[in-house]
């Protein structure tokens, strides 16, 4: 189970944009899977449509995380929004072969059945747009207090730039 489970089958599927708005128990356990501090706000505006026996959503979603930086530490805020096209598929039967996969293939997201979890899938949507490498207005004044040199500051030819006199 998903800590944001929407799920939909695509045989009944609903009409117009559909509203989805993750309650605070949901964006706490959110945070604590994704390893951030907290979820302030997630919601996505998507519609879903039927494609053969394929469904394909679109949409928007959008979050207010606060994550830490990446140098200090430090509680940082980062808006995400990210557009939303997701292509739902029927599972592949089981096989004995190899499966080939082109790159078309490498966004569908596979139903159990004719159900699938459109919450789960904007979940990790928002933890693809979180960016692992975040650096808060402290990142600086954290990298001089543990003597962590800039670029250039370090290596081979900035030592010999200080025996030259420069």
């Amino acid at each position: 189970m998903s800590e944001f489970e929407r799920l939909f089958d695509a045989a009944r599927l609903p009409a117009g944009e559909q509203m989805l708005e993750a309650n605070e128990a949901e964006r706490t356990a959110l945070a604590k899977r994704f390893g951030l501090v907290a979820v302030k706000r997630l919601t996505a505006r998507v519609t879903m449509a039927a494609d053969g026996p394929t469904v394909r959503a679109t949409g928007r979603l959008e979050a207010d995380v606060v994550q830490s930086c990446a140098v200090s530490g430090d509680d940082l805020p980062a808006p995400i929004a990210e557009p939303v096209a997701l292509h739902f598929v029927p599972a592949l039967p089981p096989s004995a072969g190899e499966v080939e996969l082109d790159a078309a293939d490498l966004d569908q997201i596979e139903m159990d059945g004719t159900r699938f979890d459109l919450g789960e899938a904007i979940a990790q949507g928002m933890a693809l747009g979180i960016d692992p490498y975040a650096e808060g207005p402290g990142a600086a004044e954290a990298r001089r207090k543990a003597g962590i040199l800039n670029e250039g500051e370090g290596g081979a030819f900035a030592a010999l730039k200080g025996l030259l006199g420069d």
